[in-house]
């Protein structure tokens, strides 16, 4: 007997992998957009994911070091703890047993059809760790856990959510039930994918061998202002349309950096500064970032120094995160046909 389709509240989940060196990139795809959704009536719940960290080999005290330096990012960016769920995966069990599971419904071929599987493995697959290959279903768990309705990415994780889908079609038709939603990807914003400062056609990562590539939420005032004012442009004056910036790949990003951080869209960014020539645009850009991203900075140092209170507020958010995730584990482990007393 197939069960009635439920009301599914909107609650959004997102995750972020606690690997250290946050960035501008990571501020304005992801912490900046979770901030602004708390303020928009739907229950908002982010997770630090310390158990997709150690799919890859971590030094233990790094680790612990960079969950608290996430949890600050997080709460240094406007992520409020008491309107939004905080904590780390590990500390709530369901996120595992509900991965398990999974792990049973996805199939093989779905795995390896993984991008990020491809591309981290590589050719030396068969020395991979299976956590690797099966993290896809953890992450689906994640947020089925919850049954999350809506799910902020960036792009290269889009297809992430797909496979969650997948999973979730799979498990409701496999027990004639409508009991996991179909979550969807949010992918919004001018600067969702920020690229580097020195080159406009890679992604600015924390790996880049060069500092220079990259804005850390840990620099401080004058770090940003530099940066900014030494990044890579071209001669020519910035545009009035946005067609003009089709193949300027740096001022592109930077029009896009200043557009996100001052919440206008790039249209509105152009009315204003076309013509303007990069002398006159970068110290614009480099004041705004200061304003904005200096005091994350400043509020980043200060909780590091207070590591008792971010692991106060994540073992909240975890007791939080528990009372909606036991009885949805509860309800699958009874569809799945085991005893759960």
């Amino acid at each position: 007997m197939t069960e009635a389709a439920p009301q599914f509240t909107p609650r959004v989940f997102s995750g972020i992998q606690p690997s250290g060196g946050l960035t501008l990139g990571n501020y304005l795809g992801a912490l900046k957009r979770f901030a602004d959704a708390q303020d928009q009536g739907v229950e908002t719940i982010y997770c630090m994911v310390d158990m997709h960290a150690i799919t890859v080999w971590q030094d233990p005290d790094a680790l612990r070091r960079q969950t608290r330096e996430l949890a600050a990012g997080f709460i240094a960016s406007g992520v409020d703890p008491e309107k939004s769920i905080l904590y780390n995966q590990s500390q709530v069990g369901e996120h595992a047993q509900l991965g398990w599971i999974f792990n049973c419904v996805a199939r093989m071929g779905w795995m390896q059809r993984m991008t990020q599987w491809k591309d981290k493995a590589g050719k030396n697959s068969q020395n991979a760790s299976l956590g690797l290959f099966a993290y896809p279903a953890l992450m689906a768990a994640d947020i089925l856990l919850y049954h999350a309705t809506h799910v902020p990415v960036g792009e290269d994780q889009k297809q992430h959510v797909e496979l969650t889908r997948d999973i979730a079609i799979k498990f409701n038709h496999d027990y004639g039930t409508e009991f996991f939603p179909l979550p969807e990807p949010v992918i919004e914003g001018a600067a969702t994918r920020v690229m580097s400062l020195r080159d406009g056609t890679k992604k600015m990562s924390k790996s880049d061998p060069s500092d220079m590539s990259r804005i850390n939420l840990t620099d401080d005032a004058d770090a940003i202002a530099n940066k900014i004012r030494k990044a890579r442009t071209d001669p020519e004056a910035l545009p009035s349309e946005t067609e003009g910036l089709k193949e300027r790949a740096e001022a592109r990003n930077l029009v896009n950096i200043y557009a996100a951080l001052n919440d206008q869209t790039v249209e509105q960014v152009l009315a204003d500064v076309g013509g303007k020539q990069f002398s006159e645009f970068k110290p614009m850009l480099a004041d705004l970032a200061v304003a904005k991203l200096s005091p994350i900075s400043t509020e980043m140092a200060r909780l590091m120094e207070a590591p008792e209170e971010i692991d106060s507020i994540l073992t909240r958010g975890a007791d939080r995160a528990r009372e909606i995730a036991q009885p949805v584990l509860k309800r699958t482990l009874e569809i799945v046909g085991m005893v759960h007393g």
